[in-house]
């Protein structure tokens, strides 16, 4: 049913249960599966703030993280039989790297958990999970923890 999934991932309890129920869909499908984490290339961090180290050391431990989440989320693929690729992607807005990569990779359901943010904390960070849901025209399976 299910071709290719997308499981975007960000480190989070709630990111590794969308990826336990990714595997269990790409095993009973046979399908092919990415795992996305999305760095932001230009973080901000406030005007006139002390910067602890420079861009590059920046992307440098952000990788170093992103590979952890890949690893950690690969490793669980991988107990559940499944194997999995694992992408880093660059974005200042997470939700338009992932519609990005639904359409670089053709996948056919997105699987991601949502935090479940609620009222004002919603309101100022927003939600990933929202917006991809308006924005793109492919199932999509959304977790909550």
């Amino acid at each position: 049913m299910f071709k290719h999934i997308l499981v975007p991932i960000d480190g989070s309890k709630t990111s590794m249960l969308a990826v336990s129920k990714a595997a269990g869909l790409a095993k009973t499908f046979g399908s092919k599966v990415t795992l996305l984490y999305v760095i932001d290339p230009y973080p901000f961090t406030g005007v006139g703030a002390d910067f602890g180290y420079g861009q590059e050391q920046y992307l440098t431990a952000a990788t170093a993280e992103a590979n952890i989440a890949i690893d950690a989320a690969k490793k669980a693929m991988s107990e559940a039989g499944v194997q999995a690729e694992g992408v880093i992607a660059e974005g200042h807005v997470v939700h338009d790297a992932i519609v990005e990569a639904v359409k670089n990779i053709g996948a056919d359901l997105i699987v991601m958990g949502s935090h479940g943010r609620r009222g004002l904390e919603k309101l100022m960070l927003g939600s990933v999970t929202q917006r991809i849901l308006s924005l793109v025209h492919i199932s999509v399976l959304v977790v909550r923890d």
